[in-house]
């Protein structure tokens, strides 16, 4: 048995046939059920396992359909709509799902009907049972009132002026059941006879576009999946050609015989579906993960999702027939080295609109960046051009400036003659400046104080070593006199 605790007793929560058999009943308390039988074993519940434990069972099912959602803390909604052909039909189908279970050690009941409500009540009022179109109102009809998924205040009421059945209530007048007992039990009432229409909402985003292959022997060795990888992205190529798109997100995922499953997915820099460059980033992927994957008594069935999805740009080629792209080329090693070593494991500058140097550049992960785009046509008629140099910047810029002291300066605007950096001391030979760059104003928050104004000078010491230092501040603006900062260093 199975206990939890209720307000401040301990109650039995479930309980296998044994113990049914022993007359104990769900919600008696433990005291009691220990003094008719004091040898009983009882186990204290964990709802995060037992969550756990659902949500494993909710990957299992993907194999039948991908619209899984979780019912409560003991349940599960499968839409299997368009599904129940590829295993057989409807009863196969069940008799399937309930044996496999059963050989993995579950006792479950099924229901299949044509809304959720219906198949919700064959399930739990029958166990097994399929109810054809048409024949829910049949089906409800001498059930108890849970069997409409009612609150149980709701259900107490009805019970209290004698409908305590869910053909009583579909007997009685709507208008005078909705208002006294509210529009929720018609609206349930409705979406088990299939007058409205309930959606399942599925626990995980469904796939755009899936390939899967059954096995009849079960595959255990990383070459064998890597080879039904090449085969599944091979199929997969004329779906993704035919809409035009490539791949951007993928998912590989493979069902163990006993139940698990392992979800493996890459990610692309570009939309991407040739089969040899899909199956590179899988090998990558399964070769980080090689000591995390538990291949059991192997795998029976394979499935290669595809995520996401974007437009497929078709590049020329030249005449050889070999189209030159540098940057597909850096695309595919960063996707490899990413899909082996994490997502952090490359990342890219990219530039921001920002006056203030450590925030004119960002470094985000490859995948994240945007990509360069094609160069622009030349205007058909002439344009004078226009030569632009922009401000000459360090080859080396620090993180955050560090302090420096700035002993004299030769005018209060103007270079220092010499500055102590890192407890050695710098003489300057030559400088260059001051470029002014002033706070971002409109960035600033509201009661913020304005930052202060910076003058940047490219600063040549006696040695020919070039650097990049600031002062901070302006003479006479205020009581506290302007710092220096070192912000980086020239080649």
């Amino acid at each position: 048995m199975i206990s939890h605790r209720d307000m401040n007793a301990q109650r039995i929560a479930a309980l296998d046939e044994r113990a049914e058999a022993l007359r104990l009943k769900r919600g008696m308390g433990i005291a009691d059920a220990r003094a008719m039988h004091p040898t009983i074993d009882i186990v204290e519940a964990d709802p995060e396992a037992d969550r756990r434990l659902l949500e494993g069972l909710a990957d299992w099912c993907d194999r039948y359909t991908p619209l899984v959602a979780i019912d409560g803390a003991d349940g599960l909604f499968l839409d299997v709509t368009g599904c129940t052909h590829l295993f057989g039909g409807e009863r196969a189908m069940q008799d399937e799902i309930l044996s496999r279970f059963l050989e993995q050690g579950f006792d479950v009941r099924a229901g299949l009907a044509s809304t959720p409500g219906a198949a919700w009540a064959a399930a739990h009022f029958h166990g097994d049972r399929i109810v054809a179109g048409g024949e829910e109102e049949t089906l409800l009809a001498p059930l108890p009132l849970s069997a409409l998924r009612i609150e149980p205040e709701t259900r107490a009421s009805l019970e209290s002026v004698g409908l305590r059945t869910a053909g009583a209530v579909m007997a009685a007048p709507r208008a005078p059941l909705a208002r006294r007992f509210g529009a929720g039990l018609l609206l349930r009432l409705d979406q088990a006879l299939g007058r409205l229409d309930e959606a399942v909402s599925p626990r995980l985003p469904v796939a755009p576009l899936s390939v899967e292959r059954h096995l009849a022997e079960p595959v255990v060795l990383t070459d064998d999946i890597e080879r039904l990888v090449s085969r599944l992205a091979t199929a997969l190529k004329g779906d993704l050609e035919r809409r035009g798109e490539g791949a951007r997100a993928l998912a590989l995922l493979l069902f163990r015989v006993d139940g698990a499953v392992s979800r493996i997915a890459v990610g692309t820099s570009r939309p991407l579906r040739e089969p040899s460059l899909i199956r590179r980033l899988f090998h990558e992927r399964l070769a980080a993960l090689e000591q995390d994957i538990d291949a059991g008594y192997g795998f029976d069935l394979v499935r290669l999702s595809v995520l996401s999805a974007a437009a497929f740009d078709m590049q020329q080629a030249d005449l050889t027939g070999e189209a030159n792209d540098d940057d597909a080329d850096i695309a595919l090693f960063a996707d490899r080295v990413r899909a082996r070593l994490g997502e952090a494991a490359v990342l890219r500058p990219v530039a921001v609109e920002s006056h203030l140097p450590e925030r004119a550049v960002a470094i985000v992960p490859f995948s994240e960046a945007p990509q360069r785009r094609a160069p622009l046509k030349r205007p058909e008629r002439a344009v004078p051009p226009v030569t632009i140099y922009p401000p000459e910047r360090p080859i080396r810029l620090f993180r955050s400036p560090e302090p420096i002291e700035v002993p004299a300066t030769e005018m209060p605007e103007g270079p220092p003659m010499n500055f102590r950096w890192r407890r050695a001391l710098y003489r300057v030979a030559r400088a260059e400046g001051p470029e002014r760059i002033a706070a971002e104003w409109w960035r600033r928050l509201p009661g913020e104080e304005e930052a202060p104004t910076r003058d940047y000078f490219r600063i040549e010491d006696s040695d020919g070593r070039r650097y990049w230092l600031y002062r901070q501040g302006l003479y006479g603006a205020s009581d506290m006199p302007p710092r220096w900062f070192m912000h980086g260093v020239f080649a």
